[in-house]
C-alpha cells in the first residue's frame, strides 16, 4: 500500500530534530508520498532541500491568509522564483481565513492575486478556507477555477458545500478532522464526494486523527485517516490509498 499525504508541514520548526525520523516512521506506515506546503523562507528552504532529497516529496508555496499583510511584490518574486522548481507542484496554501484578524478585504485581494498568478503559471491552487467558505467560493466560482483546478485542504463543510466546490472542478482533501466525534457534517461531505475527486491529508503538525488527538500529528497518521474513510466507504483500506495517491498526482500534474 502507498498512500499519498496531500498536506504536511514537515518542512516547518516542530520537526526539525526529528525529521530523518518523521519520515521513517511515515514510510513505515505505508505513507510514501508527501506534498509539502511552505508559507514562509525558512519553510521554503527546508521543503526545497527535502524535495530534492527525496524521490516522492514534493512541494508547494502560497501567502496563508494570515500573512496577506506580507504580500509585497518582493514576496511575490520570491513566489514566483520558487513555483518555477520541476518538483513544486502547487500555489498555495491560499484563501481565507476569517478566524485571524487580518483585513479581510486585504485578504480577498491577496487571494485573487494569487489565483490570477496560479492561472499564469498553470499551476493548481491548494485552498485555505476556515469561517470563510461562502466568500471562498464565490471567488472560486468567478476566477473560471476549471482551468488550473485545485485541492481544498482539510475539507470542513457540509455535503451541499462539498457538491458546490466539486462542480468547480475542485478536489477535496480530507484530515484527521473526519475521525472526530463531532464533525458530522464532514463526514457527510466526505461520502458524497465521489471516490476520484477524494484525497486524504495530515496537515502535520496539527489536526491529529482520532485516537491520538491531543499528540503532535505527523504524515504517518495519513494512515489513520486513509482507514476511517475507507470504512466509512466499504472499500479495502489499499483500494483506497490507490485511488486517493492517483487524484493527488493528477491534481499536482506529477506524471506529466
Amino acid at each position: 500500500m502507498e498512500i499519498f499525504d496531500s498536506h504536511t508541514h514537515i518542512n516547518g520548526p516542530e520537526f526539525k530534530d526529528d525529521l530523518f525520523d518523521v519520515i521513517v516512521r511515515a514510510k513505515a506506515l505505508d505513507v510514501t508520498s508527501m506534498l509539502l506546503v511552505s508559507y514562509d523562507r525558512l519553510s521554503t528552504e527546508q521543503m526545497l532541500a527535502l524535495i530534492t532529497k527525496y524521490p516522492t516529496l514534493y512541494g508547494a508555496l502560497g501567502c496563508h491568509p494570515e500573512s496577506a499583510s506580507s504580500y509585497d511584490q518582493e514576496f511575490e518574486r520570491f513566489l514566483r522564483q520558487t513555483l518555477a522548481h520541476p518538483k513544486v507542484k502547487a500555489l498555495g496554501e491560499v484563501g481565507l481565513d476569517y478566524h485571524c484578524e487580518v483585513s479581510k478585504k486585504l485578504q480577498r485581494q491577496v487571494f485573487e492575486k494569487q489565483i490570477a498568478l496560479a492561472h499564469e503559471l498553470n499551476l493548481p491552487l491548494v485552498i485555505h478556507d476556515r469561517d470563510a467558505i461562502a466568500d471562498c467560493y464565490a471567488i472560486l466560482k468567478g476566477a473560471d477555477i476549471q482551468k488550473i483546478g485545485g485541492i481544498m485542504h482539510s475539507f470542513n463543510g457540509d455535503a451541499t458545500w462539498a457538491e458546490r466546490f466539486l462542480e468547480l472542478g475542485m478536489e477535496l482533501s480530507f484530515s484527521g478532522v473526519v475521525t472526530f466525534g463531532n464533525a458530522k457534517e464532514v463526514k457527510e461531505a466526505a461520502l458524497v464526494t465521489p471516490l476520484e475527486h477524494l484525497l486524504v491529508e495530515t496537515d502535520a503538525p496539527y489536526l491529529t486523527p482520532q485516537p491520538f488527538r491531543g499528540m503532535i500529528n505527523e504524515p504517518a497518521m495519513t494512515r489513520y485517516t486513509l482507514e476511517f474513510l475507507a470504512k466509512q466507504r466499504e472499500l479495502a483500506p489499499t483500494k483506497l490509498a490507490q485511488i486517493t495517491k492517483q487524484n493527488a498526482e493528477r491534481v499536482l500534474k506529477i506524471n506529466d
